[in-house]
């Protein structure tokens, strides 16, 4: 199935040249059309394919795991109003994904960006994970091992610390990534998939490579 069509990718063009109140105002049927209900129909069907493997997520809406297009100009220098690409994070806890390890999707003419796993779990959850960690180190490092997800994947990514507790230190050197204090998993498709029929497909062949170390992830955060 083909969700996204050029009308998408050309509404994000035309708003990268013109990032303002007034020209989103004057086409916001364009985005209510061709980029909001569109991102909603992709999202529902995404939840439902994830919810297959996760039954954690079945109970969430689009909505719940859509993040908004306006940009918050508070703390940044930039000022434009809407961000130039449409995103969204599956997860238990929908786009509130800090405590659940999700998947993260991020759709534009620039880029189309996968990501998952945990991007910034508070200090319970990377002493969760941690714990997990020296309790299974094997487990963890096959799945972060696996061909698919290296493939695919590369290896997990995230700030570490550079001091540890005793206990997590003591079983660093069979798993390195217990420095980790961010533990997440991320790549770049090309965009062409956007409109290409494959493109749920091709998310969910990812989806399923991570789904190993997604799984530790979540039941050593699900846990608490």
């Amino acid at each position: 199935m083909t969700y996204f069509t050029t009308d998408f990718l050309n509404f994000y063009k035309e708003l990268a040249a013109n990032n303002n109140r007034e020209w989103f105002q004057a086409n916001r049927k364009r985005y209510e059309v061709h980029v909001k209900h569109t991102m909603e129909v992709f999202v529902g069907d995404l939840i439902a394919a994830i919810a297959k493997h996760d039954k954690a997520v079945a109970g969430i809406r689009p909505g719940d795991a859509m993040f908004r297009i306006n940009r918050d100009i508070r703390f940044s220098k930039d000022k434009t109003p809407y961000k130039t690409y449409s995103s969204a994070a599956v997860s238990a806890q929908g786009k509130k994904a800090d405590g659940d390890a999700g998947l993260y999707v991020e759709l534009g003419p620039e880029k189309l960006a996968l990501a998952g796993g945990v991007y910034m779990p508070d200090k319970e959850g990377i002493v969760d994970i941690r714990d997990a960690m020296a309790k299974q180190p094997k487990a963890f490092n096959k799945a972060l091992k696996d061909p698919a997800f290296a493939k695919m994947w590369g290896e997990l990514q995230g700030e570490k610390n550079k001091v540890i507790a005793p206990e997590h230190k003591a079983v660093a050197a069979e798993i390195p990534y217990i420095y980790h204090k961010q533990f997440y998993y991320w790549t770049e498709l090309p965009t062409k998939l956007i409109t290409s029929p494959r493109l749920m497909d091709t998310i969910m062949e990812y989806y399923v490579a991570a789904k190993p170390i997604s799984k530790l992830l979540n039941q050593a955060l699900r846990m608490q």
